[in-house]
Formats: C-alpha cells, structure tokens, sequence
C-alpha cells in the first residue's frame, strides 16, 4: 500500500488535519508541532485525539510524521538556542506520546563556522538529554541540501550523529527527495546507487519516511528550493521510481510541494495512478 499525504496545519487538531487529509485523497500526513517559528504548542485535546483514532483506522493510515520547528538548531553556538532546541524536543516528544508509535522530524541544524565535527558533536548531545528508553517515537534526522553550514548533507553525517547518539534504537532517517538531490545523490539516473550508499552507510532499516518533493535547482546546487512534482529537475518519471521501489515500500510519503489542498489533491491522485499502475498491491 502507498501511504501518501502532504505538510498539513497543526492549528486544527489531528482530527482536522486527518479529515483533510482524507479528503486530499491522503492515509498519512505530517505537521508542525508548534508555530515553524517556533513559540509555544498548542495544548493537546485527548478528545480530538480519540477522534482522530478513530478516522486514522477506518481509513487505514500509515503513521504520521510530526516537524519539529525551522528555528530549532541542535548545533547552535548559542548555548540558549541550544536550551530552546533542548526543552522544545523534550516537550514534543512528551506531548507525541499521546499518539504512540509515530514519527518526529528534525533538521539536525547549522554547525555556524563552528565545524562539522563539533556541529555533529553538539546534536548528539542534544539527543543523548531527551531521548528516553520509555519513549514510543522514532526521532527522524533529515537529509540536508548542505546549504550555508547545514549539517546532514552527506549520509556519512547522519551516520556519526548515529554512531554517537546512546539510544540509537530511537533514530532513523527521513529523506528528502529535493534536498538529497541539491546534496549531489543523483536520484534521477542513479537511484539503485544512491539506496545502496545508504545502505553501506547507515542501513535502510533505517529509512522511516521520505519527503517527496521536486526540485528547482541543478543536482548538487546546495540550495534546497522545492517545486511541484514533475515541474523541477528530478523530474515526475524519477520520483515515480522512488515511490516505486521495492526497499521503499511501506513508507510513510509527504509532499512538501509548494501548493494548496487542490494541488496535493492532483499530486497525490497523479501518484497513486502510477504506483499502482506498477505496484501490484
């Protein structure tokens, strides 16, 4: 089965977004736990939750996959833009447990002039303070563009944050289509090649999520603007083949494209025709 949505609002509740995505022709979706900018979350309402769980099984959705705010950074030289990303993790990652077992998206941060290896150093630990043995989420490390001093922008990367992170039992990779191309993977012409690089480097066990998106830049530009699938570089046949392919089945897809409800709604009709057209499920 394809479990595909897009970037949906929080401001509603999960039973609204769940209903939108419903109506997008969606079964997942991922979404901001607070304001992008950040600032303070929302209060969960466990009745919004019980209805949510509710359409999420008569719908039969995959699981879904929360963002962590754009200002959180994990490997800021500020030690109080480390306490913010500190306290913001711990808290949504208690306010996730509220419904178990999904996914919570971060980008591992900017290591700004302070090197890769101390920005790789800093968002472990930052890591090794939140992540609980008790915990039922996954915490999603995301593949980066490389833009600016973005840390994450190889495989090699996320695997050191990894490798230093105590409960790596927690960890896995989302994956971005856009920024894994404006990184250098050519997933258009070489997707088998790069899979098999993940694989060698960190394992597509794993790979828990992809963020399907087009690009607007050449590979390798290191910029990360997104466009509409089939409108950038990768183009529509290549992203096809991600969706597609056989060790990628099973996961949660997000479009992060940028459109409205009616334009996710054509994406995620598009998509599911082709997929089906050569996933026998």
């Amino acid at each position: 089965m394809l479990y595909i949505g897009n970037h949906t609002s929080s401001a509603k509740g999960y039973a609204s977004m769940a209903r939108q995505t419903i109506a997008n022709g969606g079964n997942t979706f991922a979404f901001f736990t607070r304001n992008p900018r950040g600032g303070k979350a929302k209060e969960i309402d466990p009745e919004d939750v019980a209805k949510y769980q509710v359409l999420a099984a008569e719908h039969h959705f995959g699981k879904i996959v929360a963002h962590a705010p754009y200002t959180l950074n994990a490997c800021a030289a500020k030690e109080n833009l480390r306490d913010f990303a500190r306290d913001t993790m711990r808290d949504d990652l208690r306010r996730m447990e509220f419904t178990p077992g999904n996914y919570y998206n971060f980008h591992p941060g900017s290591h700004v002039g302070q090197g890769t290896e101390e920005g790789i150093r800093k968002i472990a630990g930052i890591l090794n303070d939140v992540l609980t043995n008790e915990q039922t989420t996954t915490v999603l490390l995301e593949t980066m563009a490389g833009k600016g001093t973005e840390v994450g922008r190889s495989f090699q990367e996320l695997r050191q944050i990894i490798d230093l992170t105590d409960q790596k039992d927690k960890l896995g990779i989302c994956l971005d289509t856009c920024h894994v191309w404006d990184a250098g993977y050519d997933i258009a012409d070489h997707l088998d090649q790069v899979l098999e690089e993940f694989q060698e480097q960190i394992g597509l066990e794993r790979l828990k999520a992809i963020h399907l998106n087009d690009s607007m830049n050449e590979l390798g530009s290191h910029k990360d603007r997104h466009a509409r699938i089939g409108e950038g570089k990768i183009g529509l046949e290549a992203l096809v083949r991600v969706i597609c392919h056989p060790a990628l089945q099973g996961l949660p897809v997000i479009l992060e494209t940028p459109n409205d409800d009616e334009g996710w709604t054509r994406e995620i009709h598009l998509l599911r025709e082709k997929h089906e057209s050569l996933i026998l499920i």
